[in-house]
């Protein structure tokens, strides 16, 4: 079922339609980073797993995943990265992933229907991460997973603080929240999970963390 963009998620939405094709054909910042998180993650996978990915755009990561578990459902707020995602999966041949237009904030589903969730470069876009969070927490097994790689930017590109919001009027930037490591790390925590695996690239703004429902 398609899901209603919220007043708020409707104009990144568009921005990342508008973009969908460029975004598609450029090549990953670091291949050698983006191998170790999907290996690091691959660690934890198994054959009878749903798994769930919040922001997946054009669905490059849950095809790489999708032999190693029974089933992947793949959401976004853009309705062209997810045609590009089908058309990826129908080439390889992938029939355990499906695509959903969905936001984070509408998205829904029964407690503890997931073993792992998967939220790629996407905390950082959220109105509320908190929210998320808790939301990810309800939405897992228990002892479930949670795996996030996540642009933290505060108390770095002060510049970028300040010409975000009118990016984002002019419809050139996407929503972009300013938060340290350190507080996401605290977010998670209070959000009833704890943390088993951190990692941040070299040289990176942005880290990985592998996190488990808390008992």
């Amino acid at each position: 079922m398609e899901m209603t963009m919220t007043s708020q998620t409707a104009p990144s939405a568009r921005f990342w339609d508008r973009i969908a094709k460029s975004y598609a054909r450029k090549p990953v910042g670091d291949e050698t980073a983006y191998q170790r998180k999907l290996a690091i993650t691959q660690e934890y996978l198994r054959p009878d797993m749903e798994l769930l990915e919040l922001g997946c755009g054009t669905g490059s990561t849950a095809l790489v995943h999708a032999p190693f578990v029974q089933r992947i459902h793949a959401t976004d707020i853009s309705e062209n990265m997810l045609e590009i995602a089908r058309e990826k999966a129908a080439a390889q041949g992938v029939r355990n992933v499906d695509f959903e237009r969905a936001s984070v904030e509408d998205f829904n589903a029964a407690d503890g229907t997931y073993d792992m969730v998967l939220a790629l470069s996407l905390l950082h876009l959220l109105e509320d991460e908190q929210a998320a969070i808790a939301k990810v927490h309800r939405l897992l097994k228990p002892d479930g997973l949670f795996v996030t790689s996540t642009v933290c930017l505060g108390g770095r590109m002060w510049w970028l603080r300040l010409i975000a919001p009118l990016g984002r009027a002019l419809g050139q930037m996407p929503l972009v929240r300013f938060f340290t490591e350190e507080d996401l790390v605290e977010k998670l925590r209070a959000g009833g999970f704890e943390i088993e695996r951190r990692w941040r690239p070299e040289k990176s703004i942005g880290v990985f963390i592998v996190a488990r429902k808390a008992g």
